[in-house]
C-alpha cells in the first residue's frame, strides 16, 4: 500500500506522513514548486524531514502551470494578499491526484488541520479544495480525521482511524508533543512560508504586472534587493547586502542588465534591457549612492557592456520617491 503526501516541508505535514508510515504505508512527500515558496531553497530541509519519518521525497516544477492557469484568475479569488490559496490547493491536490497510477498509490494524505488557517483551511475550505480537486474521499487529513468524515482509506480498512488524530484550531500543543515524541529534529516554527501571504511582496508583485508580463524567469528577481521604478518606465533592483547582490546576478536573464561599481565597492544592480539612456544614467547615480562613495566624487558604473559616470546623491532620501514597497 502507498500514498502520495502533499509536503511543504512544515511539521504538520511532516507529523502526517509519519501517523501513516506508522501504519506499515510507503508514503511519496510530493513538494509542488510554484515559484513562491521561499527566498532560499528549502530542498536539503525536505529531505531531512522526510529521512527521519521514512518517506521519499520528490520535487516537481508546477511553476509554469500555475501561472498560467491559477495566479491571476482563481476561482475562489484571494486571502489577505496575492494569494490564491483555496485554487492552490485544489490545483496541487488535482495533480497528486493524476500521479496515483503512474506512481502506484492508492489514496492522497495532507497535513492540513481544521482551522488552523483563516482562508484555506477553514471547514468549508477544506470541501471546497477536496471539490475543486476531485479527489472526493480519496483525501485523507491525518491530522484532523476524527473530525472529519471517514475517508475511503479509513472505510476499507488500509488505514486505522483510530491510529489517527483529531486536532482543529490554531493551538499547536499536541504536534509539539508528538514531535517531540518521536525525536522529531531542525523542525520548522510555524509560519507563512508562501511569500504570496506577505503584503509587501504582493505589492511588488502587483507593480510589475501593470508594466510587464509575469513570466517563470522574473520569480527570482523580485525576491531580493531595492525594487524602484525609474521615469521613464524601466524596472530597477538595487541589492542591499551581499546576499543579495549574489542571488540578483544568479537570477539575471536576457531581459535585464547587470549593474556594478567598477571603481568602489556597493551593490549589484539590474535594470531592464530596454530602459532607456535617461533611466539608465539614474539608475547608475542611484546605484553608487548605496555604494562607498561621497557626493563629491564621480564613479564609474557598468549597466551591460556600456559604462556610465555618475556622482551619488548627498543622502538616500531623492531614491525613495522611485521605490516599489521596500
Amino acid at each position: 500500500m502507498k500514498a502520495i503526501a502533499l509536503f511543504s516541508g512544515g511539521l504538520d505535514s511532516t507529523l502526517a506522513m509519519k501517523l501513516i508510515i506508522d501504519q506499515g504505508i510507503d508514503v511519496i512527500a510530493l513538494n509542488l514548486d510554484i515559484g513562491f515558496g521561499s527566498t532560499k531553497s528549502r530542498k536539503a530541509h525536505m529531505q531531512n524531514m522526510c529521512d527521519q519519518v521514512g518517506a521519499e521525497l520528490r520535487i516537481l516544477d508546477i511553476k509554469d502551470q500555475y501561472l498560467k492557469e491559477i495566479l491571476f484568475d482563481p476561482k475562489y479569488g484571494y486571502g489577505k494578499n496575492l494569494n490564491p490559496c483555496i485554487d492552490c490547493h485544489g490545483n496541487m491536490f488535482r495533480i497528486a491526484r493524476d500521479l496515483m497510477e503512474e506512481w502506484g498509490a492508492s489514496f492522497l494524505i495532507s497535513g492540513e488541520v481544521v482551522g488552523q488557517r483563516p482562508m484555506s483551511q477553514r471547514r468549508e475550505a477544506l470541501d471546497l479544495v477536496t471539490n475543486l480537486s476531485e479527489t472526493q474521499d480519496l483525501l485523507l487529513r491525518p491530522m484532523s480525521a476524527k473530525v472529519l468524515p471517514p475517508t475511503l482509506p479509513e472505510r476499507e480498512g488500509w488505514v486505522e482511524r483510530e491510529k489517527l488524530l483529531g486536532i482543529t484550531g490554531r493551538n499547536r500543543e499536541i504536534q509539539l508533543r508528538m514531535a517531540e515524541e518521536i525525536g522529531l529534529k531542525d523542525f520548522e516554527k510555524p509560519g507563512g512560508g508562501c511569500l504570496l501571504t506577505d503584503e509587501n511582496f504582493s505589492n511588488k508583485l502587483r507593480e510589475f504586472i501593470k508594466y510587464d508580463k509575469l513570466e517563470v524567469s522574473d520569480i527570482q528577481l523580485l525576491k531580493y534587493g531595492r525594487h524602484l521604478r525609474l521615469p521613464d518606465g524601466a524596472k530597477l533592483v538595487i541589492g542591499r547586502h551581499k546576499e543579495d547582490n549574489e542571488m540578483i546576478e544568479a537570477a539575471l536573464t536576457p531581459k535585464y542588465l547587470k549593474i556594478r561599481l567598477l571603481d568602489t565597492t556597493g551593490p549589484v544592480g539590474a535594470i531592464r534591457a530596454n530602459a532607456t539612456r535617461s533611466d539608465k544614467e539614474l539608475a547608475a547615480k542611484l546605484t553608487v549612492t548605496y555604494g562607498k562613495s561621497r557626493p563629491d566624487k564621480r564613479y564609474e558604473v557598468a549597466i551591460g557592456e556600456e559604462i556610465f559616470t555618475a556622482t551619488p546623491y548627498d543622502s538616500k532620501e531623492p531614491a525613495k520617491k522611485y521605490f516599489i514597497n521596500t
